[in-house]
């Protein structure tokens, strides 16, 4: 039976293989910018396997992921700028560092401890890295303590980090309720620069060509509802980290729930020979309310 290690190593090899002389004409050609499309599709594979709690499944999706981290190592070996023994070296040096109550004389009992250990740390690691780089005191001081979450990262990630951020030096809502205020006012807003919405209003698309026939939004006007609406989402954010939920989790799961009762109408309504376009808005609201039900009683 092989060791963790051993089954690693081969991994390793695999990859250097692929990428090798007389290895796959593809693997060979891809770079660090072609291979970010799949790392981002790999990682969301991993976070649906959880979501459905298939263990079956994880496995495989956990496998794919790692390739991407032995792939983009494999690349860097290949230019000469790093390889996968520094990526472990540097993963098991931080874990060691940033764990003292564990590996050293820290104490920290409680995970809320841990969290304020890991901050304190993860700034003197960068106070160092700074001064390694020449930054001076001065501009270190004066850097924005949300000038380390990245912009390229998803939104909803993005506003969750810089709103916890901004919570852990105190700027947050004592209580979840001002949260909650601040969404029917954030909704009151976008409802007054509706006013201003061309006649007759709002309306859905429809059934023809986006767009067609809907009324044209003014620059000004459609750049207010783009504000509007991203502050909403920012709220929404702010209200899943309040719960301590995750927000991108939560509308998935959300985008799950709706296709799952989209199909289960159109199945119905196959099985009738009609299709949702043959049914009236009536007979879909009902039918959608058939779909809820259906999805309660887990039929």
């Amino acid at each position: 039976m092989p060791t963790t290690g051993e089954r690693f190593e081969r991994a390793v090899f695999i990859m250097s293989r692929l990428r090798g002389p007389g290895g796959c004409p593809w693997d060979r050609e891809q770079t660090f910018d072609s291979i970010k499309p799949y790392t981002i599709e790999e990682t969301y594979e991993v976070l649906e396997a959880i979501d459905n709690r298939d263990w079956e499944q994880l496995p495989g999706e956990l496998g794919d992921l790692l390739l991407q981290v032995l792939f983009y190592a494999q690349m860097a070996k290949d230019n000469g700028t790093f390889s996968i023994d520094d990526v472990l070296d540097q993963l098991a040096n931080k874990l060691v560092d940033r764990h003292p109550h564990v590996f050293g004389q820290a104490k920290a009992d409680t995970a809320s401890e841990v969290v304020r250990n890991w901050e304190v740390l993860k700034k003197e690691e960068k106070k160092k890295r700074e001064a390694a780089s020449g930054k001076t005191a001065a501009k270190a001081n004066a850097e924005s303590i949300l000038a380390g979450v990245s912009p390229a990262m998803p939104a909803f990630i993005e506003a969750h980090k810089l709103s916890a951020k901004a919570a852990g030096v105190g700027f947050d809502w004592p209580h979840v309720d001002g949260l909650l205020d601040k969404l029917r006012e954030e909704t009151e807003e976008l409802r007054h620069e509706l006013g201003d919405f061309p006649a007759p209003g709002p309306q859905p698309a429809g059934k023809g060509m986006a767009g067609a026939g809907r009324p044209h939004i003014p620059e000004a006007l459609r750049s207010r509802l783009e504000e509007e609406v991203g502050d909403l989402f920012f709220v929404l954010v702010n209200i899943s980290r309040y719960l301590s939920l995750d927000s991108e989790s939560a509308l998935k799961k959300a985008n799950r729930k709706f296709k799952g009762r989209f199909q289960w109408m159109e199945s119905q309504l196959c099985a009738s020979g009609r299709d949702l376009k043959s049914a009236s808005v009536g007979e879909l609201e009902a039918l959608w309310q058939k779909a809820k039900l259906q999805e309660r009683s887990g039929q």
